[in-house]
């Protein structure tokens, strides 16, 4: 909408997309404050709890009665402030929009099923979950493929030529891409906020990207892929981390709202999305550390146990394990933000040494 006022009515300053994704960040900031006192007092009414993990620590029974899908407030944000910022003809915005959705829809109906039932492991199970992202993730990444201008060769940090050109493979790798961020972000949602900041800080650094992959003078500058109309897609990443320091305000310790499957699939959704229309899919494992760290931590678990019959950490995801250790949950909070800011650094870092 403000694109149509540049275009109709020669108001020049929202021909920019720095302008609209500014516009962007404050409308789903200040939508999601307003909105998000309201869904905890309906959800509280409607007795929308988040069901706690019978085998969680035992610090995690108070949480009990927390309301839960705080995540489809700061989307609905996000999605009304991108509509009314960016440009909707452009295929990089509908298929980002598209992929919010798609995996929110996901998660709504993993949170649902979990409140009807009153138990945390009662929601969709891990196959028909991980099926349905495949699904989804399909859809976005043929989508890009067959309509976009996006190509299909693959970078990697601190190189500034592509090393092969993936070819079809490229949707194989970019569904992989995906599905395994929107699992990591699930899994690090355990406690209070500590989703929430490495995921304004990932969306913060691959925005940047995004808008640098999409300008001719400063992908060229830096030694970056030009990607014709994708910096559009700046103002929806803003607007998405506008909505989410929105809900910090009411997520950081002690929560007064979770959000569940419906956000954090999304999240982890839009970020492995950003990262592949900006063609920085590998510099997302230093970008999305603490998410890849989380992940790991529940890979080397399982399989340890499995192939041992031995645990390599007091509980896992590795946030359990501190738990267990007796640090205080704000302790592990912080601390797991200073390494998402320090990886984010890192990662921008890279982008002058190739």
């Amino acid at each position: 909408m403000l694109y149509l006022l540049y275009k109709h009515f020669d108001i020049n300053l929202f021909q920019y997309i720095t302008v609209r994704a500014g516009f962007g960040f404050f409308i789903a900031f200040i939508l999601t404050l307003w909105l998000m006192p309201r869904f905890i007092k309906w959800a509280r009414t409607k007795n929308a709890n988040q069901p706690i993990y019978s085998l969680a620590p035992q610090t995690h029974k108070n949480k009990a009665n927390t309301p839960t899908m705080g995540g489809v407030v700061f989307i609905f944000s996000t999605i009304v402030a991108s509509l009314l910022t960016a440009k909707i003809d452009n295929i990089f915005v509908v298929c980002a929009l598209l992929t919010i959705v798609l995996f929110t829809i996901i998660g709504i109906k993993d949170d649902i099923s979990k409140i009807v039932k009153k138990e945390n492991q009662s929601g969709l199970s891990a196959k028909a979950k991980v099926l349905l992202q495949i699904a989804a993730s399909l859809i976005i990444a043929s989508i890009l493929y067959f309509y976009s201008n996006l190509s299909s060769e693959l970078y990697i940090p601190f190189y500034k030529y592509p090393i092969f050109d993936m070819g079809f493979f490229a949707i194989l790798f970019w569904v992989l891409v995906m599905v395994a961020t929107s699992n990591a972000v699930n899994l690090t949602d355990g406690l209070d906020g500590l989703a929430t900041v490495p995921s304004i800080f990932s969306l913060a650094s691959l925005s940047l990207l995004v808008y640098i992959t999409g300008h001719a003078g400063l992908s060229s500058y830096l030694l970056l892929p030009k990607v014709t109309g994708v910096g559009e897609v700046t103002i929806i990443g803003a607007a998405l981390a506008g909505a989410l320091i929105g809900f910090l305000w009411y997520n950081c310790h002690p929560a007064e709202v979770f959000m569940g499957d419906s956000g954090s699939l999304s999240i982890g959704a839009l970020l492995a999305y950003l990262s592949i229309v900006s063609k920085s899919e590998l510099l997302l494992i230093i970008i999305g550390f603490v998410f890849v760290l989380e992940a790991l931590s529940v890979i080397l678990q399982v399989g340890s146990y499995k192939l041992r019959g031995k645990r390599v950490f007091l509980m896992a995801p590795i946030h359990h394990h501190f738990e267990q250790k007796n640090w205080k949950e704000s302790k592990i909070i912080v601390r797991f933000w200073i390494i998402a800011l320090i990886s984010n650094i890192i990662a921008l870092i890279t982008l002058k040494i190739r």
